[in-house]
C-alpha cells in the first residue's frame, strides 16, 4: 500500500470527487449497471442521508480523492440489519497503486465498528481486478447471478461475494 495515501470518512465536501470517479465507472461498462451520471448534489444528498450508519470511505493522496467505497442496505427487513450491500471505485489515474484496497479495507473496518456482520457484492465476471481485491481481503465467491440484468442492451452476469463480520465470523455453522 502507498503511505502517501490517507483514509478517511466521506463528507459532504467530497461528493464533487466521488461523483466524478463513479461517473468513469458507469462510462467503463466494467463496475455497475447504472447508466446515468450522478452529479456532485447526487452524492452530497446519499452521504448525508445515510448518515453514521452507512459511512462512505474515501482514499486521499496529496491532491484529491482517488478512490471511495461505501455501502447501504442489503433489504428492508429487520433480519438483515447487519447485512450491507457494497461498492468500491478507483479513479483511472490510480487504479493499480493500492488505493482501492484501503478504501475496501476501511470500508470492512467501519461497518464492523458499527455491529454489522455481512458486506456483500455483485460484480461483473470481466471485472477480475475487483475479484482478486475481494478475496485478497477476505471475501469469498458464493454464485453468479447468470443474465442478472442488462447493460447497453446486453445480458450481463454478476458474481456475487461476501465477507462475515464481528460476530458473523465468530458463529460456527451447524
Amino acid at each position: 500500500m502507498n503511505p502517501d495515501f490517507n483514509i478517511r470518512l466521506a463528507t459532504p465536501e467530497d461528493a464533487g470527487a466521488i461523483a466524478e470517479i463513479y461517473t468513469q465507472g458507469i462510462d467503463d461498462r466494467v463496475a455497475t449497471f447504472e447508466t446515468a451520471h450522478r452529479t456532485a448534489g447526487d452524492i452530497r444528498r446519499r452521504i448525508e442521508e445515510k448518515g453514521d450508519r452507512f459511512p462512505t470511505i474515501v482514499v486521499v493522496d496529496e491532491r484529491q480523492v482517488i478512490a471511495w467505497s461505501s455501502a447501504g442496505p442489503y433489504r428492508d427487513r429487520p433480519c438483515y440489519s447487519g447485512v450491507a450491500e457494497h461498492s468500491v471505485y478507483v479513479h483511472r489515474e490510480a487504479r493499480g497503486r493500492g488505493a482501492g484496497r484501503l478504501a475496501l479495507s476501511g470500508l470492512i473496518e467501519a461497518y464492523e465498528q458499527r455491529g454489522f456482520w455481512k458486506l456483500l457484492s455483485r460484480i461483473f465476471p470481466e471485472n477480475q481486478a475487483s475479484i482478486k481485491l475481494h478475496q485478497t481481503l477476505g471475501f469469498r465467491i458464493v454464485g453468479v447471478y447468470e443474465k442478472h440484468a442488462q447493460l447497453d442492451g446486453a445480458w450481463r452476469d454478476v458474481v456475487i461475494v461476501e465477507r462475515l463480520l464481528g460476530v458473523g465470523k465468530q458463529e460456527s455453522r451447524p
